[in-house]
């Protein structure tokens, strides 16, 4: 009996987590992706205990294909390196049953692509459109030949092309007010046994310890859409030189690097919700469904949960049943992500404008708030976002 197919706008973590989900529920599967190769560098993601537990229910260990480094502690700091906040991982592990962790983004994706057949993946495929008029979609690519499936997956990043294309009349992306500059440096001398994030006045700075050894720092800074330097290593070094140790020695690292190597991007999320996550048989998910601030390090572990609770709630793919389940399934998938995400939008919206704070008094009371808040409170605060997966009933034609 010939299985559903599924084709994956998109090779990024959302679309290769989709993947794996969706041929594990015995989906034929199709990743279209326009770049012509795996990445190889790139930055860190952050993976919480919430998407851990999703990736479990999937039978991916990712601590097996990408190592595990857990810190110590984790917690923020000012700039002369003074506490506000701080808990220990343990602590975390005890509440939430998993600690998180961190990997380098390409050994993620690398990990999650080695469990598809190798045929299922195609590179250098660039989408420029799905058909849904005639009931089964369509895939078109710009090298051909069309592609047609029972079921699209739109996890064609940020820009979605294709969330442009169903939903002409949202308004799109919102530019948060800040740039961000990534990197991922070697410094195993200076053993940081914390992952943190530094404040200052409307910038900020964050290291965190990989599971390969590396360190992925980050950084943003209050300027106008489209501010640039012509070195940004040497920008970098201007604005945070000064800052509590390591930083000045992590910056060193990150003198050394290759200029490509250090990535900026302005931020964005979106403007507003869409009115659902899906079209006939197509779904979005990820930054194409809900493009989000990074300030919870959940864009990313929402992407996961989404791929996770699509397949879920999918009929299986060698089901001997029709099509026309699909649809209705995709209506649960609407109804089960559309309000979590957008409340963790929301919610890394409001953390994020704490931190671009710049004038004096703001900033001298935001600090003595947040020294202020015990770190079991804080830690607790966290429930509904570490502790938010479910998967929702299923129904199984």
């Amino acid at each position: 009996m010939p299985r559903r197919h599924a084709v994956v706008v998109g090779a990024g973590i959302g679309g290769l987590t989709a993947a794996v989900a969706l041929h594990r529920r015995g989906w034929h599967v199709t990743v279209c992706e326009r770049a012509p190769e795996p990445p190889t560098t790139g930055a860190g993601i952050g993976l919480a205990p919430n998407a851990l537990r999703a990736l479990e229910t999937i039978d991916v260990d990712v601590t097996r294909a990408t190592g595990s480094a857990v810190p110590a502690t984790m917690g923020l700091r000012r700039s002369d390196g003074r506490w506000l906040i701080r808990t220990d991982t343990a602590d975390m592990a005890a509440r939430y049953g998993i600690p998180p962790i961190a990997v380098p983004r390409p050994a993620l994706t690398a990990a999650l692509a080695a469990v598809l057949p190798p045929e299922a993946l195609r590179y250098g495929t660039a989408v420029t459109a799905v058909d849904d008029a005639a009931g089964r979609p369509t895939v078109r690519t710009a090298a051909g030949p069309d592609l047609p499936a029972d079921l699209v997956v739109a996890a064609d990043g940020i820009h979605s092309p294709l969330r442009r294309a169903y939903f002409p009349a949202h308004p799109g992306l919102h530019y948060i007010g800040e740039t961000a500059w990534r990197a991922l440096v070697e410094a195993p001398d200076l053993r940081v046994p914390a992952m943190n994030e530094t404040w200052g006045r409307g910038e900020r700075f964050g290291v965190t310890p990989l599971s390969d050894g590396r360190f992925y720092l980050y950084a943003t800074a209050v300027v106008p859409a489209g501010t640039s330097s012509a070195d940004r290593r040497a920008e970098l070094r201007r604005r945070f030189g000064s800052w509590h140790d390591p930083i000045p020695a992590l910056l060193d690292r990150v003198g050394r690097l290759d200029p490509a190597d250090v990535l900026q991007n302005d931020l964005y999320d979106l403007a507003a919700p869409l009115p659902r996550m899906h079209h006939g048989r197509i779904a979005w998910l990820g930054d194409a469904a809900h493009a989000m601030a990074p300030n919870l390090g959940q864009g990313g572990c929402q992407a996961i949960e989404d791929a996770v609770v699509l397949a879920h709630l999918l009929p299986a793919g060698d089901s001997g049943a029709g099509t026309d389940s699909i649809p209705a399934a995709l209506a649960a998938y609407t109804a089960a992500r559309r309000d979590r995400t957008d409340a963790v939008r929301l919610r890394a919206r409001r953390v994020g404008r704490l931190g671009t704070l710049r004038h004096p008094l703001a900033v001298a009371v935001r600090d003595l708030a947040v020294r202020a808040t015990p770190a079991r409170l804080a830690l607790r605060g966290m429930d509904d976002l570490f502790n938010g997966f479910r998967l929702p009933g299923r129904q199984d034609p």
